[in-house]
């Protein structure tokens, strides 16, 4: 796992677009896939808000974005969707973590061939530090870590 940024020019150029008025709705910008079949466009975006999201959430966020999409693809039909990142969420890159700072979150580490699990104290561009069981602070470098998501269990 590596702490990136987004680099695809069109993804930096809508994030930058969307990101404002997500702000403004209380939402972050986790995910933004768009891919491009047959004359058109399918957009998803994958919002969180430190709770929980739901439908009108989405619904709310949908009518928002709209417009600032149909104007980036002018003359293309959109398809839009919008969803929350699960409660299992697989987590895709370092830079994601930041998101889900006092989550619990369970990585598969390479160092030892099993997952650590605890709540997510920190992230920076080498690793992140979570807070195991017995409130201790374990540092995980991103070059150990294989996998990573959210977790839900109790």
């Amino acid at each position: 796992m590596k702490y990136t940024g987004k680099n695809n020019e069109e993804i930096t150029s809508l994030r930058r677009m969307l990101e404002p008025v997500l702000d403004g709705l209380k939402y972050k910008l986790v995910e933004l896939v768009v891919s491009r079949h047959r004359g058109s466009v399918q957009v998803r975006v994958v919002i969180y808000n430190g709770a929980s999201i739901g439908t009108e959430d989405c619904s709310r966020v949908h009518r928002a974005i709209t417009p600032r999409l149909e104007l980036s693809f002018e003359g293309q039909d959109i398809f839009l969707e919008v969803s929350s990142p699960g409660t299992d969420r697989l987590i895709k890159d370092g830079e994601e973590f930041t998101h889900y700072l006092g989550r619990k979150v369970r990585c598969y580490r390479t160092d030892i061939s099993d997952w650590s699990n605890g709540i997510l104290e920190s992230v920076d561009e080498e690793g992140i530090v979570i807070k195991d069981v017995n409130s201790e602070a374990l540092r995980l470098h991103f070059d150990i870590i294989a996998k990573a998501k959210l977790d839900s269990s109790k």
